[in-house]
């Protein structure tokens, strides 16, 4: 059975030829660590990582390769900035589409600070509301700051609804207001563009795995030259460097990159950028938002025989190629499981590790059904499961 892959917002899938020649010709032709020796091969490794650094200070907008910070993903990243920016009694405003890798981290800080005799040590939020289409209501802004307000964390697009969230107007905001702005790219990183720089971003998180087309287990963070002493470390230990002492480089990248790095995940992710830099992102957006713009036309003509509703915005503006949708005539988990086992259509069905937004779209706790197209997806795969869908609905599971 052949598959039709329509969960590109969990996973790019599949990855051009170009990611897996570059893992595989680091493990059989370089192999060696980074800053821990004096020979070719180990050479060749610290050239390849910096030039990954290179290329993803520039693909980003940052000022310095060294302030581009590898990790194992997006999730490890957002935590390293949260856990080591936010201090006892900081307070932070986040949106209400946001994914458990920002708010875990936040509830965990919030709990770890609020002991009995120290309450006010906590750590807290806001959520500034969203519609139901998941635009963020920029009123609410002014309302939601204290004098205690740090920063706002917020992701760039919905990974349930796809709608983009208006980074500029947020950075004006923090810019006027004193604030620090740390942004989530998980959705949006190799489809639209970002200049930190441009966007008045102090931190920026992304992922490999995704819109970059890398391997999984890749990610990272870049920061503005002025908050590289403000973030703490989260974890520390041998960097290949200083090793005659034993407390931690203050320098970067070394201060938040202890322990040998996901190498070969480096080499693919870079390999991934350039070919997204090699084809042009306008050129890999406007295909997504094609195919988007095609399954929202299907899904509104099944929408209007009461078979399903669509959540989120019913247009390909402001937006990624991510589709929601919910109340269908069937069982959402019996649906993507038969369009998965008897048809070879990959989704993905339930709450996508962001309860609260489901909450602010009116699907919690059920969930959604999610497909998320992908720049190797076509207009007959789409046309595919369309059609499938239907079927599906019509004559049950």
């Amino acid at each position: 059975m052949q598959q039709i892959y329509l969960d590109n917002a969990s996973t790019s899938f599949p990855k051009p030829r170009e990611v897996s020649d570059a893992v595989y010709h680091y493990m059989t032709g370089v192999g060696s660590n980074i800053g821990r020796g004096g020979y070719a091969s180990a050479y060749a490794a610290e050239e390849a990582v910096f030039a990954a650094r290179q290329l993803l200070c520039d693909f980003f907008g940052g000022e310095d390769p060294k302030n581009v910070v590898f990790t194992k993903n997006i999730t490890e990243a957002l935590n390293v900035l949260l856990r080591g920016l936010l201090q006892p009694g900081d307070h932070v405003l986040v949106s209400a589409m946001e994914h458990n890798a920002v708010m875990r981290p936040l509830q965990l800080l919030g709990h770890e600070l609020a002991a009995d005799e120290q309450p006010s040590a906590a750590i807290t939020f806001s959520r500034v509301p969203c519609d139901r289409e998941g635009n963020l209501e920029l009123e609410y802004l002014p309302k939601l700051v204290r004098p205690n307000t740090k920063a706002i964390v917020m992701t760039h697009a919905s990974n349930v609804c796809g709608t983009l969230l208006p980074l500029e107007q947020v950075s004006a905001f923090c810019k006027e207001h004193g604030l620090l702005f740390i942004v989530d790219s998980a959705q949006s990183a190799g489809v639209f563009p970002l200049d930190m720089q441009k966007m008045g971003l102090d931190a920026l998180a992304f992922t490999g795995h995704k819109g970059l087309l890398g391997p999984q287990g890749m990610g990272g963070f870049i920061l503005r030259e002025h908050m590289v002493e403000r973030v703490r470390p989260l974890m520390v230990g041998g960097t290949g460097s200083m090793s005659h002492t034993e407390r931690t480089p203050a320098f970067m990248p070394d201060k938040f990159e202890a322990g040998t790095l996901n190498l070969p995940g480096i080499v693919g992710l870079a390999a991934g950028v350039r070919w997204l830099k090699e084809r042009g992102l306008e050129r890999i957006r406007a295909h997504e938002l094609a195919l988007t713009g095609q399954l929202l036309v299907g899904l509104a003509a099944l929408e209007q025989q009461g078979l399903l509703r669509v959540v989120g915005r019913k247009d390909i503006t402001r937006r990624t190629s991510v589709v929601s949708i919910a109340d269908t005539t069937q069982d959402i988990a019996m649906v993507a499981h038969k369009l998965a086992t008897e048809y070879g259509i990959a989704t993905r069905v339930g709450l996508h590790c962001a309860p609260n937004a489901h909450k602010t779209l009116g699907t919690y706790p059920t969930g959604t059904l999610r497909f998320s197209m992908g720049w190797h997806n076509t207009p007959e795969e789409v046309a595919v499961a369309l059609q499938t869908l239907e079927e599906v609905l019509r004559h049950g599971v």
